[in-house]
């Protein structure tokens, strides 16, 4: 099902996504920090994100794993 109607499905390409740009940036800082606008700054803001709220983001992989494991 697409991951506009299955939240569950949703919420993992959000993690996925935040994970990913704040560990690109951890790796490259240059490649997102030259642009903060378009669409680079998109890419820099979820890794933002990721950075700021890591404990939460972190909690929220935990969670949807095990979601993941015991309702599917």
């Amino acid at each position: 099902m697409s991951a506009i109607f299955n939240f569950q499905s949703l919420l993992s390409v959000i993690l996925l996504m935040i994970c990913t740009c704040a560990y690109l940036r951890s790796l490259f800082p240059s490649i997102i920090d030259r642009k903060k606008t378009g669409m680079l700054g998109i890419f820099w803001k979820l890794a933002r994100i990721g950075e700021r709220k890591s404990p939460w983001v972190g909690l929220a992989c935990v969670l949807m794993a095990a979601s993941i494991l015991f309702y599917t």
